[in-house]
């Protein structure tokens, strides 16, 4: 069982509450904020992150990888390969369906 240190009613978690909360390291929260994937809101020095944004980080976060781009699956993009240029084992690009109608 996952046991966390803050309640669902609270409106801002610490960045380390955020960390345990995405499963990740403060120091990944940290370069979320800098990158601006992540919206801190400051309370004097302290940064705290809203419940809201972390569902939006995760909403853009599954967006993003439930579309993956054409001709670009995410095993290629991963290993950073290019693609060949040879056709697609399943493409239907070439296959006419005028051939079918009779003359």
């Amino acid at each position: 069982m996952i046991t966390t240190d803050f309640t669902i009613e609270q409106l801002l978690l610490t960045t380390t509450q955020a960390a345990r909360a995405l499963g990740v390291s403060r120091t990944t929260i940290y370069k979320l904020i800098t990158k601006g994937e992540l919206v801190p809101t400051h309370i004097g020095r302290s940064a705290r992150i809203s419940l809201a944004e972390l569902h939006r980080l995760v909403a853009r976060l599954d967006a993003a990888n439930s579309r993956p781009t054409p001709g670009n699956s995410s095993a290629t993009a991963h290993r950073g390969r290019q693609p060949s240029g040879q056709p697609s084992l399943f493409a239907v690009d070439d296959l006419s369906l005028d051939d079918d109608k009779p003359n």
